[in-house]
């Protein structure tokens, strides 16, 4: 239920994501998911990947720092009000929300919206509660 998420802090200079790409292709490694945010000085790529054991260690021999996190991945439709229903169940649980990005597996069907929550169990009680899909690792990496 909880999905495993690479974390890599980036100087922020050109061509350095470019490096980073290019490693994880000539290992064989398919990005599945990603997220950029950046300040003036670094920036944090997080990524999901077919192998994050694999990418974890090239990336460390390549000269990244590289940390792991574990999010959820839910499936929530994909229509007006999709994300917006999601957020309300979390928000009657009172959950917080550290940070979130997405992508459409197919428009008009599904989205999938991945979250990093402070209380990770209480979140995957709460989304079930509400009947709300949480993907597995094994289906995310195989996307």
């Amino acid at each position: 239920m909880k999905v495993e998420q690479i974390a890599i802090f980036l100087e922020n200079r050109s061509g350095r994501l470019a490096e980073i790409t290019a490693i994880l292709a000539e290992n064989g490694i398919n990005i599945r998911a990603l997220s950029l945010a950046d300040t003036a000085d670094f920036g944090i790529l997080r990524l999901i990947v077919n192998d994050n054991d694999k990418a974890k260690k090239i990336l460390k021999e390549n000269g990244f720092t590289v940390g792991k996190t574990e999010v959820l991945v839910v499936e929530v439709p994909d229509h007006p009000g999709g994300l917006a229903g999601t957020l309300k169940v979390i928000k009657a649980a009172n959950l917080n929300v550290e940070y979130m990005y997405a992508f459409a597996q197919r428009s008009g069907q599904t989205g999938l919206i991945i979250f990093r929550f402070d209380e990770v169990d209480l979140a995957i009680a709460a989304l079930q509660k509400a009947g709300l899909r949480i993907l597995t690792g094994e289906e995310v990496y195989a996307i």
